[in-house]
């Protein structure tokens, strides 16, 4: 009897039913998935550092080798530091730095010649204004025509248009780390009027009220290298020496660091700053 009961006892079957559908799939394609994004992400970063300077080029990878700035070469600064020196930190050369200003100019160039074109205030004036870089670096020149675009003919005295216009440049240049030298020309045509005053006179004023207008417009003081006048001694067109082209008005943001400021003094008129005659 006791072992038919044995024989009789029910088997009992556990069936256990899977939930969700993640035993297929796992985590794999998440791995995947952020290997993609950091590889696209490197690409965008080579593609962009391809575009950048020989300068910026070098001070990045300065920035990887010593990413305090504290090496007694350059790492992240263009400054020397007082830490330990990387094994492998190469300095910018003097060539590389002058690369590197003269690629911030030619960017400046850009900006005031789209701001030069999309001024509608500045009307004609803008017309008369030039953006060009030169051997010294970057060169703003106010050129005249007969009527005086800038100023009265004869006069250092600006027209009043003329002050939105260097407010522009200055707030431009000011807290730039470039040298400023600001220039007057004149026309070969004589001009004295009564106590003698001439075309030297007028050229160095003239080039003292751009000076003048531009600190109003936030030019600091310190970036003034040099103002001064050439009367005719620099013409624009030398095969036509009485052009009112030749009568102009320079700025020029010198490549090169500046060395101490140099200033001519201004002369002035007898009863004021260049009286209105026909000359330049």
């Amino acid at each position: 009897m006791g072992a038919s009961r044995d024989r009789e006892q029910p088997i009992l079957i556990i069936i256990k039913k899977k939930k969700g559908h993640g035993g297929h799939h796992g985590g794999a394609w998440k791995v995947a998935f952020a290997d993609f994004m950091t590889a696209m992400m490197a690409l965008f970063l080579v593609l962009w550092l391809v575009t950048q300077s020989s300068d910026i080029k070098s001070s990045i990878a300065g920035y990887f080798q010593d990413p305090l700035g504290h090496a007694s070469e350059f790492g992240n600064s263009i400054l020397a530091g007082d830490g330990a020196q990387a094994a492998s930190v190469r300095p910018i050369s003097d060539q590389q730095i002058a690369e590197f200003r003269r690629d911030r100019l030619l960017v400046l160039q850009a900006r005031l010649q789209d701001k030069l074109g999309s001024a509608p205030d500045l009307g004609r004036i803008a017309q008369h204004v030039e953006v060009e870089m030169t051997s010294d670096g970057l060169r703003i020149s106010l050129i005249e025509d007969s009527a005086g675009v800038f100023f009265e003919v004869g006069s250092a005295v600006p027209k009043p248009k003329v002050a939105a216009l260097f407010q522009l440049f200055g707030s431009e240049l000011a807290n730039l780390p470039f040298a400023v030298r600001v220039e007057g020309h004149t026309d070969a045509q004589p001009y004295a009027s009564s106590g003698g005053y001439g075309n030297w006179e007028l050229s160095t004023d003239r080039a003292h009220a751009a000076r003048q207008l531009l600190a109003l417009g936030g030019l600091g003081t310190e970036q003034v290298r040099e103002v001064s006048g050439h009367a005719d001694r620099d013409l624009l067109d030398p095969e036509h020496p009485y052009h009112p082209s030749n009568r102009r008005v320079t700025i020029t943001l010198l490549a090169d660091p500046a060395p101490e400021a140099s200033v001519s003094p201004a002369l002035p008129a007898p009863g004021g700053l260049g009286q209105p005659g026909g000359g330049p």
